[in-house]
């Protein structure tokens, strides 16, 4: 474990980027850029462009320290480079920028109103690699409750703690995502008993576990106040949830201590057609907007 790595994601100011679009969301995300299906003819082809408008955004000057805490990388992307240097190693020795691993392979179909985690194959092997050889200091891995369902969301809850014990048994800090979706129709219920197990699971752990979350920005402001002091919790992030960069900034701008770990919302403005100038200024704006809402 880099303490250093532990203490900036513990105590800094700032924010969490996400960049870690798969193999099922990257088209919408180079769609979003500006690069329909003709850019690129397979997956290979796809996985390049995605790594190419990853690598611009990570070398523009204003995605630094200054308002960044960390990088969330899909798995592809952690092992290619930028620069000579693979992904991790750039971000932390280049940008000071803490290097974080999508590590769930998607959704499960939908059970008792929730969608769990896939299997996730050789996840020992890949927890090896990503941290003695890719030098990540830790996961993200989601799951979805779609309605208030006390079995799923315990399930979801039990599946998470149980691949973040595994993540932090092999050196990493797990980002624990129980995303519930912002149409979820008892939203509010479904948070609150969410919480509940939460806590419930926390309690059992051994005194020296550490973990993260990222949840849905709640719809009571300032509900996860006490998960924040949980001496097992590093951080408490928000995901933007389908919410646009106003939107959700807005709304994190109300729960004090959560930060923004924001994907679509913080690339939302970014182009394929745009000068460096103009790219650099795009991300910059972005950065002091979700930045504000996250010290708020």
């Amino acid at each position: 474990m880099n303490e250093k790595q532990l203490n900036r994601m513990h105590n800094d100011p700032g924010f969490i980027a996400a960049l870690d679009q798969s193999g099922g969301s990257t088209p919408k995300a180079l769609l979003a850029y500006g690069l329909d299906e003709t850019a690129y003819s397979n997956d290979e082809e796809m996985f390049n462009r995605v790594h190419e408008m990853r690598t611009r955004i990570i070398k523009t000057p204003s995605f630094n320290s200054d308002g960044i805490l960390a990088a969330i990388l899909f798995e592809n992307t952690m092992d290619r480079q930028i620069d000579g240097k693979y992904t991790a190693d750039y971000l932390w020795e280049e940008k000071g920028i803490v290097p974080f691993l999508k590590i769930d392979k998607g959704l499960a179909e939908e059970e008792n109103h929730v969608k769990l985690m896939k299997p996730i194959p050789n996840l020992a092997e890949t927890m090896t690699h990503a941290v003695q050889d890719r030098h990540i200091f830790g996961t993200k891995e989601r799951s979805v409750i779609y309605d208030y369902d006390e079995k799923g969301i315990r399930d979801v809850i039990a599946q998470q703690f149980d691949i973040a014990l595994q993540v932090w048994a092999a050196g990493a800090v797990a980002i624990i995502e129980p995303e519930v979706d912002i149409h979820n129709p008892h939203k509010a219920e479904s948070e609150e008993f969410m919480l509940k197990v939460i806590h419930e699971h926390l309690d059992k752990l051994d005194a020296d576990v550490k973990v993260m979350f990222k949840l849905t920005i709640p719809t009571v402001d300032n509900l996860y106040a006490d998960l924040m002091k949980n001496p097992h919790v590093v951080r408490v992030v928000a995901l933007s949830g389908g919410y646009s960069q106003d939107d959700a900034c807005q709304r994190l701008s109300h729960n004090h201590g959560m930060i923004a770990s924001f994907s679509r919302a913080f690339a939302q403005d970014l182009k394929y057609k745009q000068t460096d100038e103009e790219f650099d200024s795009t991300v910059k704006a972005a950065i002091k907007k979700i930045y504000e809402a996250s010290v708020a």
